[in-house]
């Protein structure tokens, strides 16, 4: 059994505050992408792409909408005055303090126009996105370094600055460098947002179950 997955698997993080802004070593780099791109996809159609943004002003402008999404009403005003009290202790992002970010994207025309397997599952494509991201996150925390998943924002205003084809679906923003530490405890259960729930209330056997 290799324990050090298993350990890495529990010990990975969403970071968002404890970025050094340090550098990230090429070769180190290189590695966490291959191990991405190393993933499995529908049709070996390995729809992702990979846009590494170092620019400082390009992530100051990302970061200025992601403060105004935080406050639009479409979230936060939805929120009652306890849990508005807990989000509001919540920090969002790390994208001014991580080294660089990371974003990933999904081409629905990689592999086409036939993908083996994609034909009953439209969005198995976008599965094969989200498995690089995986690889990505692990390969990180098995490296030392720490991954932020950055959600508030809209998909329009990214794809414009960064300059993203129309056909072309941005799908994380990740914030990527070393870390000060990770935390034993994952953020939104620190601050009392949600609390894990145990495996054995998750797993059926044959068919869905309640209670």
């Amino acid at each position: 059994m290799n324990t050090g997955l298993y350990e890495t698997i529990h010990r990975r993080r969403d970071v968002r505050a404890q970025f050094t802004g340090a550098p990230i070593p090429d070769e180190t780099l290189h590695r966490i992408l291959a191990a991405a791109h190393a993933a499995p996809s529908v049709g070996l159609s390995q729809p992702w792409d990979f846009i590494l943004v170092r620019d400082p002003e390009l992530r100051q402008e990302f970061h200025r909408h992601v403060e105004r999404e935080r406050e639009r009403d479409t979230f936060a005003a939805t929120l009652d005055g306890v849990a508005a009290e807990r989000f509001a202790r919540i920090k969002i992002d790390g994208v001014r303090e991580s080294t660089l970010s990371v974003v990933v994207t999904y081409d629905p025309e990689r592999g086409g126009p036939a993908v083996l397997g994609r034909h009953a599952i439209a969005d198995a494509g976008l599965y094969s996105v989200c498995l690089a991201i995986q690889n990505l996150w692990l390969a990180a925390t098995a490296e030392q370094l720490g991954v932020g998943w950055v959600s508030f924002y809209r998909e329009p205003f990214l794809r414009d600055l960064l300059g993203i084809p129309a056909t072309v679906r941005p799908v994380a923003w990740l914030c990527l460098g070393p870390v000060t530490h990770l935390e034993q405890t994952p953020d939104l259960e620190r601050h009392g947002w949600q609390q894990r729930r145990p495996v054995s209330s998750m797993i059926h056997h044959d068919r869905w179950t309640t209670g």
